[in-house]
Formats: C-alpha cells, sequence, structure tokens
C-alpha cells in the first residue's frame, strides 16, 4: 500500500487503522498486513486515532455503583434526570467521562420527531460535550443559546458552544449577541429591549430542555480569567456569599440567585422553570463540589450529570 506523507493522509491512515481495531475487531498483526505496514507501525496509527480523537468510544454497560449513587442522588435531590459515570483516580480533566455522557443525552434529545425547544449555556465542559455530537439532521428543533456570545473585548467568547454546535447539528440556532455581562444593569436593560434579544429571551424561557455548566468561584474561575469580572469584583461577590453561577447567574450556598450588582449585569437568560423545563447541569470535581451542591439544594438544577467522587460528595453532604 503506498504511503502518503502529507498529515491529512497520515490522519486518514490513522481513521483506517483505529476502525480496524475498534469496530472491526482486528489485532494489531492483522491490521499490519491488510494495511501492509509493520506492527509497530500499526500500533502508533491506533494510538494516534486516540489521540487526534478520531475515535469516540461510549460504554454501554451500566456500572453498578454508578446506577446505585444515581439512584439515591436523584431520591435525594428529586430529579428529574441523573448520569453518574466512572471517576479517574488519577485524571485531572474537569471533562472526560461527563462530556461523553452530556453528548450522547443531547443527541437523545435531538432525536425526538417532535420539535423542541433546546437551550445550551457556555463553558469548557458543554463545548467538550458539543465536540462529541456526531453530525445530526433535525430541522424541527430550535436551539438557543442561554448566555451572550461576545467577550469582553468584543470578539466572539471562545468557549460559547452554539457555534460548535451549528457545525454539526442541522436544526435552527438561535445566538445571544450579546456579552455575559453587561457595563451596567443600564446597558443590559437598552439591549433586552432590541427585538431581536426579546425573541431570543423569550425562546430560552420556553425550553424544553437545558445543558448548563455549573461555574466555581474564585480567582482562577472561568468569569475571572476570561475578563469579564476583576479579580476584587470576585472577592466581594464571594464576601456576600456567593458559591457558584450557572451562565453568570450568581447563587448563595442554599441555591439563592443573590441580589447583587453583578446579577443586575447579568445578560444571560434566565434559567428556564424547573416546572416546565429538564435543567440539567454537567459538572464534576472538588473545586466545583461546592457549587453542584448548592445548586441542588435551591432546585435550580432538575437533572445532573456528574461523576461517582463528587456524587459521592453530594450523598454524604
Amino acid at each position: 500500500m503506498a504511503r502518503r506523507n502529507d498529515a491529512h493522509g497520515r490522519l486518514d491512515d490513522a481513521a483506517r487503522a483505529g476502525w480496524l481495531y475498534y469496530v472491526a475487531g482486528r489485532t494489531q498483526d492483522e491490521i499490519a498486513a491488510a494495511m501492509s505496514i509493520s506492527r509497530q507501525s500499526a500500533q502508533r496509527l491506533v494510538s494516534l486515532a486516540v489521540a487526534e480523537r478520531l475515535i469516540k468510544v461510549r460504554l454501554d454497560h451500566p456500572i453498578a455503583a454508578c446506577l446505585e449513587k444515581a439512584e439515591r442522588l436523584k431520591e435525594k435531590f428529586d430529579l428529574k434526570y441523573i448520569e453518574v459515570v466512572p471517576s479517574d483516580p488519577a485524571g485531572v480533566s474537569s471533562t472526560v467521562g461527563i462530556a461523553e455522557a452530556g453528548a450522547a443525552e443531547i443527541e437523545r434529545w435531538l432525536k425526538n420527531a417532535d420539535p423542541i425547544v433546546l437551550a445550551i449555556g457556555t463553558g469548557r465542559t458543554l463545548k467538550a460535550a458539543v465536540d462529541q455530537l456526531p453530525p445530526m439532521e433535525c430541522p424541527q428543533h430550535r436551539i438557543v443559546s442561554l448566555t451572550g456570545n461576545i467577550g469582553p473585548d468584543g470578539s466572539a467568547a471562545y468557549y460559547n458552544v452554539i457555534f460548535s454546535m451549528a457545525d454539526a447539528i442541522k436544526a435552527r440556532h438561535f445566538p445571544m449577541p450579546l456579552p455575559v455581562l453587561c457595563s451596567s444593569a443600564e446597558e443590559r436593560e437598552l439591549l433586552h429591549d432590541q427585538s431581536m434579544v426579546r425573541s431570543t429571551l423569550a425562546l430560552g424561557a420556553a425550553a424544553n430542555v437545558t445543558f448548563v455548566g455549573v461555574g466555581e468561584l474564585g480567582e482562577n474561575a472561568p468569569l475571572c480569567v476570561d475578563g469579564f469580572l476583576g479579580v476584587d469584583e470576585m472577592k466581594a461577590l464571594m464576601a456576600s456569599g456567593a458559591v457558584g453561577e450557572i451562565c453568570g447567574w450568581m447563587y448563595d450556598a442554599n441555591g439563592h440567585i443573590l441580589e447583587h450588582s453583578v446579577n443586575e449585569r447579568v445578560a444571560s437568560v434566565p434559567i428556564p422553570s424547573r416546572d416546565t423545563c429538564t435543567v440539567i447541569g454537567m459538572a464534576q470535581g472538588a473545586r466545583k463540589n461546592a457549587s453542584i451542591l448548592a445548586a441542588l439544594k435551591g432546585g435550580l438544577l432538575n437533572g445532573l450529570i456528574t461523576d461517582e467522587a463528587t456524587s459521592e460528595y453530594l450523598l454524604t453532604h
């Protein structure tokens, strides 16, 4: 088999080797023979397929310990939806496992034949989930962003996911052409009074299902890192009792949205009513434990995708 030296050709070969290994169930010796390469080259190509995320793995066998924790969480917090994935004890990623589970749940909703409104927040976890979605044709659905798509400097917000979804999902997409935080409450009112924004706000409020990240607070929190809040503002928020944020909305340890000047500047759609919408939070990790617990206590979420370690914390606090 003629070998190609260009990068695209090598990815093609990696994809072929990955397919033979993971889908066709061939051994590396069989792949080497089929592709007329050495066994070592076959092994490297399979590894490359994984490293370049050409291969996406979903585990279909439910793990008993995860199921048991999920059932207890569902009962404790009266949840409509819960998924607990295995924890990687040595892992440092805040998205591995829950991104794949989130993608599967988003895909399940999008497979509905009846039209739905799917609302989505922003952030690294949701971006990782959306990147796992396969191409889908579902023109009957509407997908709306709950949060602004514009960064503090006027550029497109990097972790805003609705544009990434538009690449894979053929449905009507409704971005929020605003920053996450306005400069003042007066500016927010002015922007929210624009007809295009009013229609997006109304669509978000009518969502059937919503997927959001759960943000921790602190100097290294995304809102600070991404330039929306200064460190002094963040410290003042925490001194006022804030423990977490969802779509920019700050809330306290009881899951109550804070009466605070920062919340008066949030341009996001209010979190849809849990009476009419399934609001699924996607989050894991020790840094987010207190934020997730507070959101569940206050009923800001009625669905959750998390991992075993975080679920253990939620069950014991």
